[in-house]
C-alpha cells in the first residue's frame, strides 16, 4: 500500500474502537434538540447571508448563528473528540485532519477556474465573496474560525449522534439543506462536498477533533485565495 493510501484510509476510512453509544432515552433527547437547533440554525444563516455586505449586523448575525450550533451541540449531550491510529496506538488527531483541507481546499481551487467561466454559477460564487472583499479581513477571520467550530460541534457532534444508522449519509444531507436557506446553490454544493470528506473523519476518528481542523483549514484557505482566483 503506498503512503498516500495508507494516509487517506487512516483518515477517512479506518475506523478506530470505541463506545460512544446513548443509552435510548439521551438518544430521543439528543435528536429532539437537533431538529429543534436545524431549523433555527437555518432560519440565522439565510437572514445572514441576505445582509448588504459590509454592513456591521452580517458580523452579529454570523456569531449568533455560531452560538445557536455550538449551544445545540453542548445541550444534545456529550462530544467527544476522537482518534486516528498511528503506528502501534492511537492519538489525537492534528496534522492528518490539517493535510485534509488543504487538500479540500485544492480541489476547490482548481474547481473555482472553471466556475468562473460560467456567468451563473461564477455570479453565485461572487455573491458569498463579496463579504470578503467589502468586509474587515481580521474579523471575518475570526468569525470563519469561530463558525467552523461551531459547526462541526453541531453536524458532526450533536447531529451525527442523533442519527443510529448511516450518520455519514444524512449529516451531509442536512448540512447543504440548512445551507439552502442561503438561496446560493455553489454554497450548498461545497456543504455537500465538505461535509462527506468531514462525516468520513468523523466515522474513522470516534469524535470531532479531525472534523473541526478539516473545515476550518479548507474555510480559511477559500477565504484568503478563492477571491484571488474568482476576481
Amino acid at each position: 500500500m503506498s503512503p498516500v493510501v495508507a494516509w487517506m484510509r487512516r483518515s477517512l476510512w479506518d475506523v478506530v474502537p470505541r463506545d460512544h453509544r446513548d443509552p435510548p432515552e439521551l438518544l430521543r433527547r439528543r435528536q429532539l434538540v437537533t431538529a429543534g437547533f436545524v431549523v433555527l440554525g437555518a432560519v440565522v444563516l439565510g437572514f445572514s447571508l441576505r445582509i448588504e455586505p459590509g454592513s456591521s449586523w452580517f458580523y452579529v448575525s454570523t456569531l449568533v448563528l455560531a452560538a445557536v450550533w455550538a449551544v445545540g451541540a453542548f445541550v444534545s449531550g456529550p462530544l467527544h473528540l476522537g482518534r486516528i491510529a498511528r503506528r502501534d496506538r492511537l492519538v489525537r488527531p492534528w496534522a492528518t485532519p490539517i493535510g485534509v483541507g488543504l487538500a479540500l481546499a485544492g480541489v476547490f481551487v482548481v474547481g473555482a477556474l472553471v466556475v468562473r467561466e460560467i456567468p451563473f454559477l461564477g455570479d453565485q460564487v461572487s455573491s458569498v465573496l463579496d463579504y470578503a472583499d467589502q468586509g474587515s479581513l481580521p474579523l471575518l477571520v475570526g468569525i470563519t474560525l469561530v463558525n467552523g467550530i461551531a459547526e462541526e460541534l453541531f453536524f458532526r457532534g450533536a447531529a451525527y449522534a442523533a442519527i443510529p444508522r448511516r450518520p455519514v449519509l444524512w449529516t451531509s444531507v442536512a448540512y447543504p439543506i440548512a445551507t439552502l436557506a442561503t438561496g446560493n446553490l455553489m454554497l450548498s454544493f461545497a456543504a455537500v462536498l465538505l461535509g462527506v470528506v468531514v462525516g468520513l473523519e468523523r466515522r474513522a476518528s470516534g469524535g470531532i477533533l479531525a472534523p473541526i481542523l478539516t473545515h476550518i483549514t479548507w474555510s480559511l484557505a477559500m477565504l484568503l485565495v478563492l477571491p484571488q482566483v474568482i476576481g
